[in-house]
């Protein structure tokens, strides 16, 4: 069973899309760093988090495309693409759907070690007073919930500082998704400016 961690900079920018749409449901990709542990058991840190759709979430060519130019952009970065999450649109509906299921075994083809993150709309607070979502890894051809707690982050205290502090600004009203950059190629869906902000706030 593989060890999960999530950076400052990967929950954030998860929870800036959840925010921006709060309407909607959204979904994105996680990448990883995939690393070696003491013990020889693997860790996977997800090190960033490339949000993808907001609203229509499960239109196959688009998703082909965004799929194509992250793979392309992880192996320029040495990561790989590792875990999907997915917010669902109704407020109590916290558990994953066909689409988001799917979706993460086209990832598990390719990482055997991959996450599902289902965010817990409930549970969002703009002060994020607790991690707000729930995770499933895949075994056995199933998606199966994991205990979450705050191991399953590189640092808790500043992921939850940094993330209430960006959404007290709006920061995720410049936040990018797929979406956004279909509508305008010039919009970068790395976010590179969230990037910035969450370095500075580190």
């Amino acid at each position: 069973m593989p060890a999960f961690k999530l950076t400052t900079q990967a929950f954030c920018k998860m929870m800036l899309h959840s925010a921006k749409y709060p309407y909607c449901t959204v979904n994105g990709i996680l990448v990883a760093q995939k690393q070696k542990r003491k013990d020889g058991h693997q860790q996977v840190l997800f090190v960033d988090c490339i949000p993808l759709f907001h609203g229509t979430v499960a239109l196959a060519p688009v998703l082909e495309v965004a799929l194509t130019l992250i793979d392309t952009w992880c192996k320029e970065n040495d990561y790989v693409i590792a875990g999907y999450y997915q917010a669902n649109e109704r407020l109590r509906d916290t558990g994953p759907n066909q689409v988001a299921e799917r979706i993460a075994s086209r990832i598990a083809e390719g990482f055997n070690d991959a996450a599902l993150i289902m965010v817990d709309n409930a549970k969002f607070s703009m002060e994020c007073i607790s991690p707000s979502f729930h995770v499933y890894e895949h075994h056995d051809n199933r998606w199966k919930s994991r205990d979450l707690h705050e191991d399953f982050f590189e640092d808790w205290p500043e992921a939850q500082k940094i993330t209430a502090s960006l959404l007290d600004s709006r920061s995720y009203e410049s936040l990018v998704d797929f979406d956004s950059h279909l509508d305008d190629l010039r919009n970068d869906w790395a976010n590179p400016d969230i990037n910035k902000s969450i370095l500075h706030l580190c």
